[in-house]
């Protein structure tokens, strides 16, 4: 945990003060109907959080301080702000149970009853967007693109984790994925634009030889439809990425 402060209420805990990671998670209340035949009705009715526990030393100078004011806390049962990494609850200390060695380290573990996840509707939303992004790439891709145009590199970096969270690598990636997949949907519209060519069908030799310069054509102006099609999609997934919160 080196890497990441937490913080508890007014308290900063660092390096080696949380050493052994911090347990979260829980679990989601279902109710169950067991039907004739073997079938199976499951009511899912919400989240159940388990508390948050981690353990580490004060130490140095101020370890007798700083463990007595992690005792009032827990003494006040007030709600507290816990946070660490992407990581934000509201919380209340249901124990602390420090044990002094000495006035410069104390041992102590700690357990936080989670009263509210303040940072799920971010995370909620970065999925939604996250979702929203890939949905439109699949449509894209669904209008059967010509070779020369591949959204696979997009979808994939788009469906990374922190894809959807803007200023994190992933989403960089994702980005940069994404803006060259709709310029290539873009060049391909200007070539294919480019091949449409009407003088083909006056005058041709024979009817045979106009019949294929129509067939051509056909095929060709299917493609600038499907292309433009796409680029709908593409560009929009475009957008919303972009305009992602961090």
């Amino acid at each position: 945990m080196s890497d990441s402060a937490v913080v508890l209420g007014p308290v900063v805990l660092d390096n080696f003060e949380v050493v052994s990671g911090i347990t979260f998670g829980g679990a989601q209340r279902l109710v169950v109907h067991d039907l004739p035949g073997g079938r199976r009705v499951v009511d899912a009715l919400g989240r159940q959080d388990a508390a948050i526990s981690f353990q580490g030393f004060f130490s140095g100078s101020d370890a007798t301080v700083r463990a007595r004011l992690v005792d009032e806390l827990r003494a006040a049962g007030g709600v507290l702000s816990l946070s660490w990494d992407v990581f934000v609850y509201s919380v209340i200390i249901r124990t602390f149970v420090a044990d002094f060695r000495c006035a410069w380290w104390i041992p102590y573990r700690i357990e936080c009853l989670v009263l509210r996840d303040d940072a799920a509707e971010l995370v909620e939303a970065a999925i939604d967007l996250g979702t929203s992004v890939l949905d439109d790439l699949g449509a894209a891709a669904g209008f059967g693109l010509p070779s020369s145009v591949s959204l696979t590199a997009a979808q994939t970096y788009a469906g990374t984790p922190g894809a959807a969270v803007a200023g994190t690598a992933s989403y960089n990636t994702a980005l940069s994925s994404l803006t060259q997949a709709n310029l290539g949907i873009s060049g391909a519209i200007t070539v294919t634009g480019n091949q449409i060519e009407p003088s083909t069908l006056f005058g041709p030799a024979t009817a045979a030889t106009g019949i294929a310069s129509l067939n051509a054509m056909a095929g060709t102006t299917g493609t600038l439809c499907a292309l433009t099609a796409a680029s709908g999609y593409a560009g929009r997934a475009l957008l919303n990425l972009t305009n992602a919160s961090t």
